[in-house]
């Protein structure tokens, strides 16, 4: 039987779709590689990469002394003249004038006693220094009369026109003038003597500062007895303590070890918590002739080269002990940054800038350098985070994340 032929055709709907299924295939391939490619871009190029593990720093501002610095120790602020001041008497205290913080002058008054009595005192020894003196001047006065009337007699008794007797008298009377005005004349100074116990007595209920200083510590209060030594029951044996400001030191322990690097009047810089935008320049002014035997340590006193109204006694302080003085410029502040923190490009020195998850190439303009630290002049500010040794691989846009 002859084969039927017919039933080899294939339909026209399959033969349809036969045609159109290589060409589907080859859309499916080409939107399979397009994704991919963008993928691939994403990842190299863009949002996908993964982040670049990178150290980062600071920038900050550093002192030049940093690196003359042969030795670092801590201490306080202490005031070299410093007195507990009270009175030399015993009273009441009627008038204080100054609280903590005053300044006072050598010689002011902060503080009064009741002096009613030793005022009454003192005017009464002025009034009889005056008194002694108009007894003086009568005396004087009788002096006078007297000598007249001694020559007189004088010249009479040698013509014998006055008994003898009357010329006795005459120099009797001289003689007791005489007398009167060495009586009166000692009187004056015996008084005087006595006015001025009595205006010393005075004095001593006016309690004065005994040097240009400020008032650290307040005692006592207006209504409370003050009493020398505190010798009285319930009394007060200072009313302020003072501090002269200028002679405030720094007064650090070096531990024998390192004494040797420590000589007088070598150049140093202090450093203090409460003022922490300023470095001092000051010098070694004592090394105390003596040890602690319990901590190992020498006191060492450092003097201020300067003065400054925000220093105070009791404050903590840094000195950084230098090999050689320093130049009006190095005790200035510097915006530095290590030095593998600059790249150079096309000439141009560059540093990787910190910012969210990624870095910006900026350029900056560097100035002294000085050991490892560079000085930044331009592109950066104090505060701003850098990449440390920034791998070839980064570039400007990169996506990062900080080195724990």
């Amino acid at each position: 039987m002859a084969p039927d032929l017919n039933r080899l055709r294939i339909p026209r709907s399959e033969e349809a779709e036969s045609a159109a299924g290589p060409s589907r295939t080859r859309i499916l391939l080409v939107i399979l590689g397009g994704v991919l490619l963008v993928l691939l871009g994403l990842y190299f190029w863009g949002p996908l990469r993964p982040a670049q593990e990178v150290s980062a720093v600071g920038v900050a501002k550093t002192y030049p002394a940093q690196a003359y610095t042969v030795l670092n120790a801590s201490g306080y602020v202490v005031a070299q003249r410093k007195a507990a001041v009270s009175s030399k008497s015993t009273g009441r205290l009627v008038f204080l004038g100054v609280e903590e913080g005053s300044r006072l002058k050598k010689g002011e008054i902060l503080a009064t006693l009741e002096n009613e009595d030793l005022e009454a005192a003192r005017n009464q020894a002025a009034s009889q220094i005056k008194e002694a003196e108009a007894q003086l001047a009568q005396a004087r006065a009788e002096l006078t009369d007297a000598g007249l009337q001694h020559r007189r007699y004088r010249e009479l008794v040698a013509k014998d026109l006055v008994a003898r007797q009357d010329f006795d008298t005459a120099v009797a009377r001289l003689d007791k003038a005489k007398a009167g005005v060495a009586a009166a004349q000692a009187r004056i100074k015996t008084n005087r003597a006595a006015l001025a116990n009595a205006q010393a007595s005075l004095e001593y209920t006016f309690i004065r500062s005994p040097f240009d200083g400020v008032v650290t510590v307040k005692y006592a209060e207006v209504g409370e007895v003050v009493a020398p030594f505190g010798s009285a029951a319930n009394a007060r044996a200072a009313v302020v303590t003072m501090a002269d400001l200028n002679s405030l030191m720094v007064e650090a322990d070096v531990a024998e070890a390192n004494l040797d690097k420590v000589r007088l009047g070598q150049p140093c810089e202090i450093s203090l918590d409460a003022i922490p935008d300023k470095r001092f320049a000051s010098q070694v002014h004592m090394i105390v002739p003596t040890a602690d035997r319990s901590k190992a340590t020498v006191l060492t006193k450092v003097k201020f080269l300067e003065h400054d109204d925000r220093i105070l006694p009791e404050m903590s302080a840094k000195v950084a002990f230098l090999s050689q003085p320093l130049t009006a410029a190095e005790g200035r502040p510097r915006l530095t940054v290590p030095k593998g923190v600059l790249v150079s490009r096309e000439g141009k020195t560059w540093a990787f800038l910190i910012s969210g998850h990624r870095v910006k190439l900026v350029e900056v303009a560097t100035g002294a350098t000085t050991e490892n630290l560079v000085e930044i002049t331009g592109g950066l500010k104090e505060g701003d985070k850098v990449v440390l040794n920034p791998p070839a691989s980064l570039k400007d846009g990169s996506r990062v994340k900080l080195k724990e």
